[in-house]
């Protein structure tokens, strides 16, 4: 039986891939580098700083990883907090609801950082229903690299086969069968040209989980 269901963030609890988008491209123009749209595409689901350690390899960047992480953050947050049409996905707080009223354990599992997590979470008042917050800024490899994963599930109340992982994204998925655990695929409007095909079970809308059918898993 389920008990502990690992949450993405980014693509599955709440659409920031616009904020991501224009960061980035803002930042690409202040480094006067074109970066291709299959190339950015790729990125999904990687940190901030693998990300730019790929960039910076490429292109042959001057600038530390570091500071290119910290300019970024700075975009993304001073259009993260001016954007008032920021909205959770969908069905997704029913969802979280319904599992914590059910009294399933819920972690996050995000490539993002600490601090961009936890600007969403106070946001939408999200930390109630979590047990634990975990970021991809913690792993020296992004997923698809499972170590994330792992160490959400070692976080749990209950062993790996009992867990359950949602995810948007090509690498995500990826990352979730690489640590042998079983994998929902979103099919995300808002996340583009993502292979969900490894995933478990492939879904297009959060209407079609709850918490009957996931502890039936």
């Amino acid at each position: 039986m389920i008990q502990t269901v690992i949450f993405d963030m980014d693509g599955v609890i709440v659409d920031t891939e616009l904020v991501h988008r224009y960061a980035y491209f803002k930042q690409f123009r202040e480094l006067n580098i074109e970066v291709p749209e299959e190339m950015y595409t790729s990125f999904t689901g990687l940190s901030t700083r693998n990300t730019f350690q790929i960039l910076k390899d490429y292109f042959k960047l001057e600038q530390e990883v570091e500071d290119l992480i910290l300019r970024k953050r700075a975009i993304f947050n001073d259009a993260f907090d001016s954007k008032e049409d920021l909205a959770l996905l969908d069905g997704v707080e029913n969802l979280i609801k319904d599992f914590y009223q059910n009294e399933m354990q819920l972690i996050v599992a995000s490539s993002a950082s600490k601090e961009t997590i936890n600007r969403v979470f106070t946001r939408f008042d999200l930390h109630q229903y979590f047990t634990h917050i975990v970021s991809g800024e913690d792993f020296p490899k992004s997923k698809p690299h499972p170590a994330i994963f792992l160490h959400a599930a070692s976080l749990s109340i209950a062993p790996k086969e009992n867990c359950i992982v949602i995810e948007d994204s090509a690498n995500g998925v990826k990352a979730a069968k690489a640590a042998d655990i079983f994998c929902v695929g979103y099919n995300s409007f808002h996340s583009k040209d993502q292979d969900l095909s490894l995933a478990d079970v492939v879904i297009n809308h959060f209407d079609e989980l709850n918490f009957e059918k996931v502890s039936q898993y």
